[in-house]
Order: structure tokens, then C-alpha cells, then sequence
């Protein structure tokens, strides 16, 4: 199926969601601390399960270091129960998708599934290529560029992208970007949140003032055709 790396100082932790992982079919790798996560990472895994708390240095930094590599390489966050300031800190450094400690095993196949899902589209010969002024969005390639040169998006940025680009000019809930996007039917809006300053950083000539992933009050976001 894939090849799944986990980070987790707790060796108990990572038997656990290693056993689970390999009993869905992935084969997986392993790594206790921030370093050697790193290290592991160059073995190109097709998705991370990335504790925020590691020794050596923690998971946002790993994130960063790993991202810096490879902008598309999905990760999932293991974040403490209740600490939002992980999460938000988790979903700024690009992290797809993220649960809270203590986690069900089973929903973690199901969340590696999900973003595996997205980062792996079918490629119909439908998907066509979308053009707005500098802006050039290839979703069969999954390739985004301004002014030729590449965005280096995340996963989610680019479904993100993708999905607001098919439809210009339509106003979406964060609650309608978190189904279509996420996949999710229920969740932390705030992920849809960071991910829209995170996209405006890269598609806005000034993110502060955006002109084409703009804000409609009230209801969430519109993109607005050059």
C-alpha cells in the first residue's frame, strides 16, 4: 500500500500504530527522536506520523526540515489532548492532518487513508489544466505555478487550490472546504483556517490584503478570478 513513517519517543506508542499500520497492508519505518527522523525521512516514505513532543528537537522542526525536501510529503500530527497551540503550530508548519493523544489506532488508518487518498488522486482525463493571470494549476501533474516558477505546495494547499480554482467566484463555508477538501464531515475548522493564510502567502502579491482568495464575512472564502 504505502510506506508509513513513525515518530514517537514512546516505543510503546509506536508498536502500537506500526502493528496497526502493517495490519492494513503498509509497510512502515521508524524513528524515536527529531534526528533521526530527519534520517529517516530521506528513505522516502509515501506519508509521516509525526509526534509534536520528540527529544533532540520536536516535531514542527522535523516538519520544517522534512518540508523543506519535500513540500508534498503528507504529514499527521500527534499533538497533546487539548493543546490548540500545537495543532494551529502543527497545521503553520504544513501538516495535513492531525489527532489529539490519547487516539484510537483505528482512526489513525483511517486519517493515513484519507490523506494517502489526497495526496494520490485518480487522474481522469476530465482534470483540466486552470489558468488565472500568472497563475497556472495542473491537477493531473499536481502542478502549481506562478509566473512558471513552482508554488511548492502542500497537499492540502494544492487540493485546497484546486478546489477553489474549479469553482471561481463561489462563496464556500469553512464547514463546505472541510468536506470537500479534508474529506472530513465534522472537525476542527481552524485547519481550513491556517491553511487559507498559508495558500494567500503563496498565491498574494500581499496576503494581508488578498485580491484573489479573498474573505466573504459571514459565510468563508471566494476566489476571485483575476
Amino acid at each position: 500500500m504505502a510506506t508509513i513513517l513513525v515518530v514517537d519517543d514512546d516505543p510503546t506508542v509506536r508498536e502500537v500504530v506500526v502493528a496497526y499500520l502493517q495490519q492494513a497492508g503498509h509497510e512502515t519505518l521508524e524513528a524515536p527522536d527529531g534526528p533521526n527522523a530527519v534520517i529517516a525521512a530521506q528513505a522516502s516514505p509515501d506519508l509521516v506520523v509525526l509526534d509534536v513532543m520528540l527529544p533532540g528537537f520536536d516535531g514542527l522542526e522535523v516538519c520544517r526540515r522534512i518540508r523543506a525536501e519535500r513540500p508534498d510529503l503528507p504529514v499527521i500530527m500527534l499533538t497533546a489532548l487539548g493543546e490548540e497551540e500545537d495543532r494551529i503550530a502543527g497545521l503553520g508548519t504544513g501538516a495535513d492532518d492531525y489527532l489529539s493523544k490519547p487516539f484510537s489506532p483505528r482512526e489513525l488508518v483511517l486519517r493515513v487513508a484519507s490523506v494517502l487518498r489526497r495526496a494520490n488522486p485518480p487522474a481522469p482525463a476530465a482534470l483540466q489544466v486552470r489558468e488565472d493571470g500568472n497563475l497556472r494549476v495542473d491537477p493531473v501533474a499536481r502542478m502549481a505555478a506562478i509566473d512558471g516558477a513552482p508554488l511548492g505546495l502542500t497537499t492540502r494547499e494544492f487540493d485546497l487550490l484546486a478546489h477553489l480554482l474549479a469553482h471561481p467566484g463561489e462563496a464556500f463555508s469553512r464547514e463546505q472546504l472541510l468536506s470537500a477538501v479534508w474529506g472530513w464531515e465534522y472537525g476542527d475548522l481552524t485547519t481550513v483556517t491556517v491553511h487559507v493564510r498559508r495558500l494567500r502567502e503563496k498565491v498574494e502579491g500581499n496576503p494581508s490584503q488578498p485580491t484573489r482568495l479573498v474573505t466573504v464575512w459571514g459565510i468563508g472564502y471566494r476566489w476571485d478570478p483575476s
